[in-house]
């Protein structure tokens, strides 16, 4: 940051300021009146504005609509399938120019050092990258994780630079009912930021989950369960990811008079739906398109984000705040001309002089070579436990079907879309298998499997037929993780994921473009899901109701145990 007073005096134009946009429109946003004069800016801070000032360098924008900077509130940086270096690169350059993560992809496979790299990557990246602390590796006690982080572990991790606070508690029912080690991991961060994650809960369980310190919730998929948990003091993110679409059910809430209490945030989005449709820019323009006042929803990703997550130093166009600019052609567009991270031009020269730091996590797809007959499902009972899928949400239905005993086995079943669904530990713990049946595919033949598998990231596989489920996963070990795509033995189409088994070392249009390759292999298949491999990999999410997989078993999660 430049010296207290030299953006003292660039402020009062004793000196001339470092750097000025001229010529367009400054959006307030507590009139939401369009204001003109100049933005003056030394360093990476904002000094003057609403009036005229001289600069060393003088950025004409003319005709243009100046907002700050937009804030992602709560996202996975691993989902979007590419490194911290190369999601800036994608996102960056559409105004997001604060990322509030959580790597609890990269933590559930090799623990703290994932965390550390997010680290380091956030001292180098353009967009600021605030790296929340994992509080949920693992996910729950019903899965195998590669990583255990305790409280011990965490409290070794406090004290970086880009640490705001605890992530999503995604173990509400172990908040509620007081498990030892929940209750050290909120002691610990006890008076700071705690991130929310407590699907359809409500009530007294809502109360002491909000109780315990919580304060954000990004989980709420409707409005009447939205409304409760802002009446009871939590800040609402309204989500759209890649799978978990909330956008659309929750818009009615955003207000100008609720907007200073709800953010935005993506979550899990992979860059093939950020080229096709957009990141936080999207999520503006569509919910403008549907009604919402452009005050409540700019104030939603920039103001009213800074303020949930105690970031004073941005937010507005103002003196002292962060110099974070987007400067846009029209409001309701949303279309990024330019645009500053903290008082940096984000072009292709910006990105070229960034340090990077070097990947971790290589060869951690440690599962062992499975056979047609692993995939079997044993069982005694007609009556069966199915996934169902609801597109477009991570929440799942918990089906009952009969299906028939068949030699031992189970059999799909492509008449009323019972297709089976298996994961395989892959972390060289234990070698677990579970199987199991899901509906919502519409696959009719082949397997698609995935390591991205929330959030112990096993790995995950649904076919039709076995030895395609047996061929995607070995390949999925050759290539140290990602998507494959198999049919009669041949593999269709994959992306490698080498860093964890989660990240592609290619920039992010290469990885869009496999992407696209992967999608039109799965439908060849039958798949009808837009975001098959996603929607696959939240199968295995045992803290979202109502049924999920790992690789222990069959999860009733309104239960919170494995179904025996």
């Amino acid at each position: 940051m430049a010296e207290l007073e030299q953006r003292i005096a660039q402020g009062r134009g004793d000196e001339v300021a470092d750097l000025v946009l001229r010529g367009g429109r400054v959006f307030d946003l507590i009139t939401g009146a369009l204001l003109e004069g100049d933005v003056a800016i030394c360093g990476d801070t904002i000094v003057g504005v609403f009036d005229q000032y001289e600069a060393r360098e003088v950025i004409d924008v003319s005709g243009l609509i100046l907002v700050p900077g937009f804030i992602d509130t709560h996202l996975h940086i691993e989902s979007s399938l590419v490194t911290p270096f190369e999601f800036d690169r994608c996102v960056t350059p559409r105004g997001v120019t604060t990322a509030i993560c959580d790597p609890h992809e990269i933590a559930n496979v090799i623990g703290a050092p994932g965390v550390r790299y997010f680290q380091q990557a956030s001292q180098h990246t353009l967009i600021d990258i605030k790296v929340q602390l994992s509080s949920c590796v693992p996910s729950t006690h019903m899965e195998t994780a590669g990583a255990d982080l305790d409280a011990d572990a965490l409290a070794g991790l406090m004290g970086h630079d880009a640490g705001l606070g605890l992530a999503e508690f995604m173990n509400f029912p172990g908040v509620i009912h007081r498990d030892p080690g929940c209750m050290d991991k909120l002691r610990l961060f006890e008076g700071g930021h705690v991130d929310g994650h407590c699907p359809l809960l409500s009530g007294k369980d809502l109360n002491a989950y909000v109780a315990a310190g919580i304060r954000t919730e990004h989980e709420a998929t409707n409005p009447e369960e939205a409304l409760e948990k802002l009446r009871k003091g939590m800040r609402v993110l309204i989500r759209e990811g890649s799978v978990s679409k909330d956008l659309h059910a929750l818009q009615p809430l955003l207000t100008e008079r609720t907007a200073p209490y709800m953010c935005l945030c993506t979550d899990d989005r992979n860059p093939l739906d950020i080229g096709e449709y957009g990141h936080l820019d999207y999520m503006i323009r569509e919910l403008i398109r549907l009604g919402c006042p452009p005050l409540a929803v700019y104030r939603a990703a920039t103001l009213s984000a800074a303020e949930a997550f105690g970031l004073k130093d941005r937010g507005m166009i103002a003196p002292g705040k962060r110099a974070d600019i987007v400067a846009v052609g029209t409001l309701e567009d949303c279309d990024a001309q330019l645009v500053l991270a903290g008082g940096v031009v984000v072009n292709d020269t910006a990105f070229a002089k960034r340090q990077t730091v070097p990947p971790v996590g290589r060869a951690s797809v440690k599962a062992p070579k499975v056979s047609a007959q692993d995939f079997r499902a044993r069982g005694n009972r007609v009556d069966t436990d199915v996934i169902g899928i609801r597109e477009g949400q991570i929440l799942t239905d918990h089906l009952h079907e009969d299906i028939p005993i068949t030699d031992g086995d189970k059999l799909p079943d492509l008449s009323r879309d019972l297709v089976r669904i298996a994961v395989v530990e892959r972390h060289g713990k234990n070698g677990n298998i579970a199987t199991g049946f899901v509906r919502g595919f519409g696959l009719q033949a082949g397997a698609i499997a995935s390591t991205v598998c929330h959030d112990h990231h096993n790995i995950a596989c649904v076919g039709v037929d076995y030895a395609d489920m047996a061929v995607a996963a070995n390949r999925l070990g050759q290539i140290e993780g990602g998507f494959v795509v198999v049919r009669d033995g041949q593999v269709l189409a994959e992306l490698a994921l080498p860093v964890a088994g989660l990240m592609s070392l290619d920039p992010f249009e290469a990885v869009r473009a496999r992407l696209v390759d992967l999608r039109a292999a799965a439908k060849s298949l039958g798949v009808g899901l837009e975001e098959p491999f996603l929607q696959l990999a939240f199968l295995a999410l045992p803290v979202i109701p109502a049924l999920k997989i790992t690789d222990r078993g069959m999860v009733d999660v309104n239960k919170f145990e494995i179904i025996g």
